[in-house]
């Protein structure tokens, strides 16, 4: 099984709200996912990131890969430059 770390869209219309989750990479943007690690919300002010360290290391370790989007918000929230290490 392919897996994907990518976001899950919530929240109201022009309101988004995003979870980060890792996913089969066949499932539905906001379908069925394995686990939740983190969330984002782009609306607030300053931005709003959480990741669950731990997480998102075990996920990245076993293989999960993930979108450019998280890629960029787990390099924000210097995730990505412990795994690189």
């Amino acid at each position: 099984m392919a897996t994907r770390i990518r976001l899950r869209r919530l929240g109201a219309k022009k309101a988004p709200f995003y979870r980060i989750v890792v996913a089969d990479s066949r499932a539905p943007r906001d379908g069925r996912f394995i686990e939740e690690i983190g969330y984002f919300n782009p609306i607030s002010n300053p931005e709003e990131l959480k990741v669950d360290e731990e997480k998102a290391l075990k996920w990245l370790s076993t293989g999960a890969q993930p979108s450019e989007t998280v890629k960029s918000l787990l390099k924000k929230s210097g995730v990505w430059q412990q795994y690189k290490k």
